[in-house]
């Protein structure tokens, strides 16, 4: 059974790490205690009612976001470049599939917002894996203010336990796009699982540091693990002295004049989860595709170093569809989702149809939360909620399509 004497405060296991931060209300816990507490979130996970995930977050921490927070820019109906037809048709769409909101942004300007049982423009949002691309953008203000060099460094220049150990050829960018060789995920129903207690645990930072196994040689294989994305958050705090909340709000956040939510702590006083459990309204995750969609810069200000959107969409030898947080839209596949093809091939969404812009890419989350980005159009879809219905199946390629398609009829009318 994984046991260790957790006593230690914040400050103390980054000691030598680089820059250092000390958390306020940071509290000690034992061993006892700490197991304690992950029992008992892992019964609550097993009574789960197939939602997915836990029924709720505990404890939950403030994550400011802009001062002053003012609406994106919403196009006047008669000026509106998406014919009303092809709107309603994409709304129908994601109505009918549980969804909680629908945006669609288009040069500038939004032409379509919409919001769904009692979601509002102001509802929290549950991320999932919606949280990864915004942890890769954090890595990239990082990179542009100089906190880390590239995505190239090795991440043992920040997590020095992993110094001397086959860990240390980990590279950031492997930790991005889940090519760093640790352990994949899968089903794990016993509670001494380390999947669990790398999700659960009240120091689940610690249990990937030091006991996450290391199953591939980093680089040679693509194999998608939520232990990857919740590094980002231990990497961005000794790389740049700060809590990693506060990094989103004052790095990520505020710039693009985004509002804040709530983030899970893996304990009071401890470290936020990276790979998941952020809350933000939809309004927040599509600036972040718009932020994107612009090449990494906002009102002239560039957030994001020159190449690294690019960097981001690149996908890797070992999966053609994955780049770092997003995936692309070709080649195309009729059924691709986050896992290795080659050894899961069932856990995928389907594609009815290619995708009609070969340069899109996108956020894609558990239960089809997902945000299309196709910079030849100017153009950003975003669809959050839960689950679709299991039939008719979800096909996510029918909403960027559907818009995408009624675009190139506007314009074959035009001339």
């Amino acid at each position: 059974m994984w046991i260790r004497a957790l006593t230690f405060s914040v400050a103390a296991v980054c000691a030598g790490c680089g820059p250092q931060h000390t958390r306020l209300a940071d509290e000690t816990m034992s061993a006892a205690e700490a197991e304690a507490l992950y029992m008992e979130r892992f019964a609550a996970l097993r009574d789960r009612t197939g939602r997915g995930g836990l029924s709720s977050y505990d404890p939950l921490k403030a994550v400011p976001g802009a001062e002053g927070w003012t609406p994106l820019p919403m196009r006047a109906a008669d000026e509106r470049r998406i014919p009303a037809a092809a709107l309603a048709r994409a709304d129908a769409y994601a109505a009918a599939n549980n969804s909680s909101a629908f945006m669609v942004w288009l040069d500038g300007a939004l032409e379509h917002e919409a919001y769904f049982g009692e979601a509002t423009r102001d509802a929290l949002i549950v991320s999932k894996s919606l949280a990864k691309p915004l942890g890769v953008i954090a890595v990239g203000r990082a990179v542009e203010e100089g906190a880390i060099r590239s995505l190239d460094q090795p991440v043992a220049d920040f997590i020095h336990e992993w110094r001397g150990t086959p860990k240390e050829e980990i590279l950031i960018r492997h930790l991005l796009d889940m090519r760093s060789g640790l352990t994949p995920q899968r089903p794990a129903p016993e509670a001494d699982d380390v999947l669990n207690r790398a999700y659960l645990h009240p120091f689940h930072d610690e249990v990937i540091i030091h006991d996450y196994p290391l199953t591939h040689r980093p680089g040679e294989r693509y194999e998608y693990s939520n232990a990857n994305a919740e590094l980002v958050a231990p990497l961005i705090e000794r790389a740049t002295g700060r809590p990693y909340e506060d990094w989103l709000a004052r790095e990520v956040f505020a710039p693009i004049g985004a509002r804040g939510g709530d983030v899970w702590m893996n304990r009071t006083g401890g470290t936020p989860h990276a790979g998941c459990c952020i809350l933000l309204p939809a309004d927040t995750y599509l600036r972040l595709a718009i932020l994107l969609l612009q090449d990494g810069a906002w009102d002239g200000e560039r957030l994001l170093p020159p190449g690294f959107v690019a960097e981001m969409r690149a996908p890797t030898p070992q999966n053609a569809n994955a780049g770092l947080g997003v995936y692309a839209g070709v080649p195309y596949a009729e059924r691709r989702g986050a896992f290795n093809p080659e050894t899961v091939p069932g856990r995928a969404s389907f594609h009815s149809e290619p995708y009609l812009a070969e340069d899109l890419f996108l956020f894609d989350g558990n239960a089809n939360q997902v945000v299309y980005i196709v910079p030849s159009r100017g153009l950003v879809i975003l669809r959050t909620g839960d689950r679709p219905p299991a039939e008719p199946e979800w096909d996510n390629a029918y909403l960027p399509n559907a818009i995408l398609r009624a675009l190139s009829m506007e314009d074959a009318t035009a001339q």
